[in-house]
């Protein structure tokens, strides 16, 4: 087996570990010394691959969940992407609740943001291509942030609150507005 792969099939485990342990207690609860218990692994082993039990679980969700969205193809397959997401927000939802009881909206936002920045910044190029559009970078980066605040106060919202609209429901919207804002937004900037 090559570093690469032992080195991932370790963060994995962590990550198992970390799961787990946010079953039982607050994220904010769960210490180093409990990660590599649970794990059998050594403390530095830990220390080699994260810098704190936030970073393993900034890298858990980029594994599990943004990686994964990366690798559709955001010109053709965005809705499917949509309703990944939200799956795996359900499937997670007493994980993603543990990291909302210890560090609020904005600590998990703060986690989402850049990995949603990225993901629309994508999807943004890809509809610019699409259209045949030429917009300046300043221009894409504004949309690109204004998409990613919006995407993970209602990703957010989505899993903390009982009263909100059904993964479905939530997912069309989502690629509606998505598609079609983005779309308009582009297409409009030579009007300003």
């Amino acid at each position: 087996m090559k570093n690469e792969e032992i080195s991932y099939n370790t963060k994995k485990k962590f990550a198992k570990g970390l799961k787990k342990l946010m079953k039982e207690k607050s994220l904010s609860k769960i210490s180093i010394s409990e990660i590599v218990r649970v794990c059998d692994v050594n403390r530095k082993t830990f220390y080699y691959h994260f810098e704190s039990v936030e970073d393993l679980f900034k890298w858990m969700l980029e594994d599990e969940a943004v990686h994964v969205v990366k690798e559709f193809d955001l010109s053709k397959d965005y809705k499917k992407a949509i309703f990944f997401v939200m799956d795996y927000l359900e499937n997670n939802q007493v994980i993603l609740n543990c990291a909302y009881d210890s560090i609020g909206s904005e600590g998990l936002k703060k986690f989402f943001y850049d990995d949603f920045f990225e993901v629309t910044s994508i999807l943004i190029e890809n509809i610019e291509k699409k259209l045949g559009y030429n917009c300046p970078d300043d221009y894409k980066n504004f949309l690109s942030k204004m998409y990613a605040g919006a995407i993970a106060s209602i990703i957010i919202d989505y899993f903390s609150n009982d009263e909100i609209l059904s993964k479905n429901k939530l997912s069309s919207y989502l690629s509606l507005i998505l598609y079609s804002s983005i779309s308009a937004s582009l297409g409009n900037f030579k009007n300003i």
